[in-house]
């Protein structure tokens, strides 16, 4: 083998020596620029992208912010529009009831009033009849007839007693 051979390692090192100063000489001036601007470009768009995501990350913020605004501002008119409408709604139904009162309290007294005189007039029909039956039982047990007036009186006041 003539790599171990003493007497070539002279230009053997030599040629190490030339290879790996061209080699470091290639791989300093052009390899390593190289993956120096790939890296540089890579961190340029990568920090590009960092920006726009946070710029598109405020942007999202900001339309988020903007929607809840306008759906806290729609709950709000909601509710302002729900309590108007119920105190119109409550206006109404108190505005109805005092009416449909007002028509009961006037029927409950027209039918006190009609109450009260078909009681008097069954207790006048009944002062009568009393009064014809009476008649009727004094004729026929006492065969006498008696006075109109004085059994009308008689009656009105067995009435007064009963009540």
């Amino acid at each position: 083998m003539p790599q171990f051979d003493p007497s070539v390692f002279s230009p053997q090192l030599f040629w190490l020596l030339v290879s790996f100063i061209a080699l470091y000489w290639l791989v300093a001036k052009v390899a390593v620029p190289r993956v120096g601007e790939v890296l540089e470009q890579r961190a340029r768009v990568i920090q590009e992208d960092l920006d726009r995501a946070t710029q598109l990350k405020a942007e999202t913020d900001a339309a988020a912010a903007a929607y809840e605004k306008a759906m806290a501002d729609a709950r709000h008119q909601a509710q302002d529009h729900m309590r108007a409408m119920q105190a119109d709604v409550k206006a109404v139904s108190e505005k109805r009831t005092a009416d449909i009162t007002g028509q009961i309290g006037k029927q409950v007294s027209e039918a006190e009033a009609r109450i009260a005189s078909a009681k008097q007039a069954a207790l006048d029909a009944m002062k009568g009849i009393a009064a014809d039956t009476a008649r009727d039982v004094v004729a026929k047990l006492a065969s006498v007839t008696p006075d109109a007036g004085a059994v009308d009186a008689a009656v009105a006041a067995a009435l007064k007693e009963t009540r």
